[in-house]
């Protein structure tokens, strides 16, 4: 009897052991790196990259755009010649750890993801500062640069970014009415990231409880229109290639969970010698982000130019007269 209540507890315990642990990461091609514009990093990494625009040493605005959720270096922006002629801009788009092409980082964190932004910079020679864009949950690694390295910021833009609901100098209150704006599917998707990431894994494949995120609460209208235009399942394939959880997993552990700081804590990186300046877009219709605490945000910060979009929801990074106005900001204000 004790022999086969050992056998059961040790098949229980093999089943939980299989379910929650994570599986590798899918291998990339071996020639992936002559199919794509790919650094080596000091760790051993590498991250692919793509570039658009007047030649870095040309240029008078070198944007780094951080792609969000489930994203790529292969993102869809509106970056017209015209615009890049009249405010001679160099785009760097690259793939972050896990997505794409570029190889995962076990450890990622938002401390990571800000110093592979540098060392990409650096490696790709585009000079002592960049302004970084960072969009929804792309976002994350913006704060991070105004953390870490403000010093190599000519300017950041947030276009409408991810809340963390554990920062701990935002009023509770406004933190718990942002995230009850959620669905509780994606509420407790969150909530398991935070508390237990080592869970995720298994939360986000199990059958039991629900975890999928209707993209009618979660998005406008014109969100799911411009989702079916520019997230095609072939540009998803490509973006997950590596697997969910060293992406899409991966990232969400990193951006919703304990941060070493606060937005509120952060310093102003640009005074009279130092010209740059800091926007943050925040979409009025959006359903996943409060405005009340970007405004709060905002009203700690008040060196942050806060611009707010009527009648746009999540996914303004998609419209043109929206990304238009974004790039005009950073390259004018």
């Amino acid at each position: 009897m004790m022999l086969l209540l050992l056998a059961v507890m040790g098949l229980l315990s093999y089943y939980i052991y299989k379910s929650i642990k994570p599986p590798p990461p899918i291998p990339l091609p071996e020639n992936v790196s002559k199919k794509s514009l790919r650094v080596k990093l000091s760790d051993g990494r590498h991250i692919a990259y793509r570039e658009v625009g007047f030649p870095k040493d040309e240029a008078k605005n070198k944007i780094i755009i951080i792609h969000g959720y489930a994203n790529s270096k292969e993102v869809d922006l509106y970056t017209t010649q015209e615009m890049i002629d009249e405010f001679k801009i160099y785009f760097l788009f690259f793939d972050r750890a896990g997505h794409g092409e570029s190889d995962h980082n076990p450890s990622r964190t938002l401390k990571t993801d800000t110093y592979d932004i540098e060392e990409l910079a650096d490696k790709l020679q585009i000079g002592p500062k960049f302004h970084v864009l960072g969009m929804s949950l792309g976002a994350y690694p913006v704060y991070g640069c105004l953390k870490y390295i403000p010093h190599r910021l000519s300017g950041a833009s947030l276009v409408v970014p991810l809340i963390n609901f554990w920062w701990r100098r935002i009023p509770q209150n406004l933190l718990n009415a942002a995230i009850k704006k959620l669905p509780f599917a994606f509420q407790m998707i969150l909530r398991v990231a935070h508390y237990c990431p080592w869970l995720l894994y298994w939360w986000m494949t199990q059958k039991w409880f629900p975890n999928n995120r209707d993209p009618k609460k979660i998005w406008t209208e014109r969100d799911i229109e411009l989702s079916k235009i520019y997230y095609k399942k072939s540009y998803m394939d490509a973006v997950i290639r590596q697997g969910e959880y060293v992406s899409c997993q991966q990232d969400i552990i990193a951006g919703y969970g304990n941060w070493e700081f606060d937005p509120t804590e952060l310093s102003n990186p640009f005074s009279d010698t130092n010209k740059g300046s800091v926007h943050m877009w925040c979409a009025l219709d959006d359903k996943q982000i409060s405005r009340d605490v970007l405004v709060y945000i905002c009203d700690k910060l008040p060196w942050i130019k806060f611009h707010e979009i009527p009648h746009a929801g999540h996914w303004i990074i998609h419209e043109k007269k929206h990304f238009e106005a974004i790039i005009k900001a950073a390259c004018t204000e």
